[in-house]
C-alpha cells in the first residue's frame, strides 16, 4: 500500500513540477546572400539563437562559384533578423545548418 500511495502522490505532482519548454517563433525568413537562398529560422528565446541553413539547389552541379558558407551564414542571420550575429557563439552541426546567437541594439 505505501508503494502505491508513491507512486499515485508522484503521478499527481509530477506535471505540476515540469515547467512547459519555451518555444521560439516558428517564422522562417528566405534571404539570398551571394546569389544563394537560406531559410533562417528562430530556434531558441533566451538567448536568441537563430538557425541558417542553405538550400542544396537540388545539388546543381551547374550553380553559381563556391563561397564560403560561414560568411553567407552570418550575412544570411544579420539579413533576415536586422541583428548583429555573435561570432563566438555561431557553430556549425553536421548537416551544415548554422546556429548563431544575436545581438539587436
Amino acid at each position: 500500500m505505501k508503494l502505491r500511495r508513491s507512486i499515485l502522490t508522484l503521478a499527481t505532482v509530477a506535471p505540476l513540477s515540469v515547467a512547459a519548454p519555451v518555444l521560439a517563433s516558428d517564422e522562417t525568413r528566405t534571404v539570398s546572400v551571394m546569389s544563394r537562398t537560406w531559410a533562417v529560422t528562430q530556434v531558441a528565446d533566451e538567448p536568441v539563437v537563430y538557425r541558417a541553413t542553405r538550400d542544396n539547389n537540388n545539388l546543381n552541379p551547374f550553380g553559381p562559384p563556391p563561397r564560403l558558407r560561414t560568411l553567407q551564414a552570418i550575412a544570411a542571420i544579420q539579413q533576415a533578423t536586422g541583428c548583429k550575429v555573435i561570432r563566438p557563439s555561431m557553430y556549425q552541426n553536421i548537416s551544415g545548418q548554422f546556429f548563431s546567437q544575436v545581438s539587436c541594439g
